[in-house]
């Protein structure tokens, strides 16, 4: 079924309001965009930034009147005018997923393949994490993710208790999981990383083993803790992994720049010290393990 698609250009100030009136009016998407080629580097933690002009992208159904629609939000925004739009078709697919067609299967290290669901594991006898990351970060195909993988295949996890710290698609947890290790607690802020981390636990036969929740749920500390997030949390989270971390443990820690090695070294280093275990194309993992005394 074809579709219509919606574009407006706005300014941030504008786009919660519109956001609310499109979805109310049958629009199955709504997406933002950088619409003057400013990037946007690491937030602060809590922080949400948009840029200065942002093209909103609404999906709406074939059947849905656009000019109804339009209508509706020249209501929403009076006094002001209508910001700048236009209305285009477009052809069916499943367009938060059609990325996917280019995702396929991987090795990390020597024992571990990240297979989509859509295709069959090339070595059958390998360990196999079959993977949909739905609409969750996590799927290998980033430096931060391959690093991790990497680390957990050549790690010993054999009934150790893991946590998964912002969990995305749920890829290092479930890899830990198959890789040996006896619990995994996937913890993670975003709705949509959760679910989809639950059904990569259930597609490979871990729900009995891997836990699912918000990061405030965590109180017992694990033999190792996978935290692939960005630099700037990392090191705000310094004093709450401590407290997540068993003396003996390791943290395995990415998502972070070269730049960021030497202040994240310093903000851990009064109980753990941590070093560059990987690099790819300019992303560093940084493990450690604790001292146990």
């Amino acid at each position: 079924m074809p579709w219509q698609q919606l574009v407006m250009e706005i300014g941030p100030g504008e786009s919660e309001a519109l956001e609310a009136a499109l979805l109310e009016a049958g629009a199955v998407a709504v997406t933002l965009e950088d619409g003057a080629d400013q990037p946007l580097f690491e937030p602060p933690p809590g922080a949400t930034p948009l840029w200065d002009r942002l093209r909103l992208t609404a999906l709406l159904p074939l059947e849905s009147d656009p000019l109804r629609v339009l209508l509706d939000l020249a209501a929403q925004c009076h006094p002001r005018p209508l910001p700048p739009h236009r209305l285009e078709w477009l052809d069916d697919q499943a367009w938060e997923r059609a990325w996917l067609k280019d995702f396929k299967p991987m090795r990390f290290g020597q024992r571990l393949w990240v297979v989509p669901s859509a295709h069959q594991p090339p070595d059958p006898s390998a360990v196999n994490l079959r993977l949909d990351p739905g609409l969750a970060f996590g799927t290998g195909t980033h430096p931060t993710t391959a690093l991790c993988l990497t680390w957990l295949d050549g790690a010993e996890l054999a009934g150790l208790r893991v946590i998964d710290y912002g969990c995305g698609s749920g890829i290092l947890g479930v890899a830990a999981g198959l890789l040996g290790a006896a619990s995994i607690e996937a913890v993670d802020i975003d709705p949509q990383a959760l679910t989809a981390t639950r059904e990569n636990a259930r597609r490979n036969d871990l729900l009995g083993r891997v836990h699912v929740s918000a990061p405030e749920t965590l109180a017992e500390a694990a033999d190792v803790l996978l935290a692939n997030i960005l630099a700037g949390p990392l090191q705000e989270l310094a004093p709450r992994f401590r407290d997540l971390l068993k003396p003996g443990g390791w943290l395995v820690m990415a998502g972070l720049l070269a730049r960021h090695v030497a202040p994240l070294q310093a903000a851990y280093g009064d109980w753990i010290t941590l070093s560059a275990v990987g690099e790819r194309e300019g992303w560093v993992c940084l493990a450690g393990q604790r001292p146990r005394h």
